[in-house]
């Protein structure tokens, strides 16, 4: 799979699987794909979001000396007030996805990071819609739906799209198994 890296005066392209990229130059951080029992996906819509594509999966960052397996169970707490009894851990991406920030957000933003690269898990949500709370901690949403997972990289603001896409494809076995079988795939 190709991405590409918007940098300040023109785009490259390099092949996420074999490019090399100084880890040190980016944000760890977590993302993760909540399914449902029918197999889609939780997005939320951004709370200060602007303009178009304003929908995500939730995601943030690895504290220090902290597993990624720990951050992405803290994340959704924080993100989506779900607590980890709620959800089994499926699946999680082999390698570390990057993107990069365009430059006007990296120059609003500040800081050292070019911009942020990701381990991304799958969980399956055993609760109801109702253990999701946007409001538990400082809301990161306003709004939130399932969606279908190959629909979500379409809703993402387009730096974000190329990692999107390979979420998309590694989980999609998953979005298919629980859609047949309801909320008893076996994980991984």
């Amino acid at each position: 799979m190709v991405l590409w890296s918007i940098l300040p005066d023109r785009a490259i392209g390099f092949d996420m699987t074999t490019h090399q990229r100084d880890p040190k130059l980016y944000r760890d951080n977590v993302g993760l794909a909540l399914f449902s029992g029918a197999g889609n996906v939780f997005v939320g819509r951004r709370i200060n979001g602007r303009g178009a594509y304003q929908w995500q999966m939730p995601q943030g960052g690895v504290d220090l000396d902290e597993a990624p397996a720990d951050a992405v169970l803290r994340e959704m707490e924080e993100e989506i007030g779900v607590s980890a009894k709620f959800v089994d851990v499926l699946d999680q991406t082999d390698d570390w996805l990057y993107y990069d920030f365009p430059l006007a957000l990296r120059k609003r933003m500040g800081g050292p990071f070019l911009g942020q690269r990701q381990k991304w898990f799958a969980l399956r949500f055993k609760g109801t819609d109702s253990e999701v709370r946007l409001d538990k901690h400082k809301p990161e949403f306003d709004a939130w739906r399932w969606a279908r997972l190959e629909d979500v990289p379409g809703l993402v603001v387009p730096f974000k799209r190329p990692v999107y896409e390979a979420v998309a494809k590694q989980f999609a076995p998953w979005s298919d198994r629980l859609a047949a079988n309801g909320a008893n795939p076996a994980p991984r």
